[in-house]
């Protein structure tokens, strides 16, 4: 494998990312959103002083909670699928590439595009609060900004599997956003509603937690923003007393691993294809 092609072909792949429609929407919607929720939390503490950096964070959770995830997962199943539909993924692989470098050149142009977009999102919101005069450590935002590059690039490597094995760009797009809905939507409320209804022990739902990149971000971004995860009911005290000092590394670990074994299995499955 040579670093130069991954290098070379990982720019090719940010370029295009700047050119595709769905990129940009996702981007643009993310910086706007944070701006906004910026401007409403400053607007609503118009009579008391602008310390509104833990609303905003809040709210700026909560969106790319969201968006994030469906980034993630929608480009990543675009990326092999679409370029395999078109036939350009055969021009690629016929010229003296290694697979490995062609997978990676798309992974890592992704994942800097992706990072982009949440650090100009989080950038923007910040600038506004410190003009504004809201007194917080910008440590906790870079801390906030960091964590959801990982949830991007988790979601993204997910997508990347997903599109190893789409034969076309709709069925890896529809596939991408059922497992949104499922992380995002079906695992929050359908975990909520099954624990009240089985009495399911604070334990099994610190499993599912770990389980779901999408959680594992939820509950580091609260850890980070309010320094106690109360406000996650049994689950997350029960979280904070067992895993104590390594509860950050558990949850953190848990998003890379997410990324890896993505990653890797998306690897495999488009290295058979190459191979046949």
């Amino acid at each position: 494998m040579r670093g130069s092609t991954v290098r070379l072909l990982a720019i090719k792949e940010v370029r295009d990312a700047l050119r595709n429609r769905w990129f940009l929407a996702y981007g643009v919607s993310l910086v706007v959103l944070s701006l906004a929720l910026a401007m409403f939390v400053l607007a609503s503490a118009a009579y008391g002083p602008a310390t509104g950096f833990g609303r905003t964070a809040a709210g700026i959770i909560n969106v790319m909670l969201l968006l994030v995830p469906l980034m993630g997962l929608t480009l990543g199943a675009l990326s092999l699928a679409s370029e395999r539909e078109r036939g350009s993924l055969d021009f690629w692989l016929s010229q003296p590439l290694d697979a490995i470098e062609v997978y990676l050149g798309k992974a890592l142009g992704l994942g800097l595009a992706l990072a982009a977009a949440v650090v100009a999102s989080f950038g923007a919101s910040g600038l506004l609060l410190g003009i504004a005069g809201s007194h917080r450590s910008p440590f906790t935002l870079l801390l906030l900004t960091g964590l959801t590059i990982l949830l991007g690039w988790a979601s993204l490597a997910i997508g990347l599997c997903v599109s190893a094995w789409a034969a076309r760009a709709t069925t890896a797009v529809s596939i991408a956003v059922a497992l949104w809905l499922v992380l995002v939507l079906v695992s929050s409320l359908g975990v909520m509603g099954t624990a009240l209804v089985v009495r399911l022990s604070p334990l099994w739902l610190l499993v599912t937690a770990l389980a779901n990149p999408v959680e594992s971000y939820r509950i580091m971004a609260l850890k980070f923003v309010s320094e106690s995860l109360e406000l996650l009911g049994p689950a997350g005290l029960y979280a904070q007393d067992t895993l104590g000092p390594y509860l950050t590394a558990t949850f953190l670990g848990s998003l890379l691993l997410w990324s890896c074994l993505g990653l890797g299995l998306g690897f495999l499955i488009f290295r058979k294809e190459v191979l046949r």
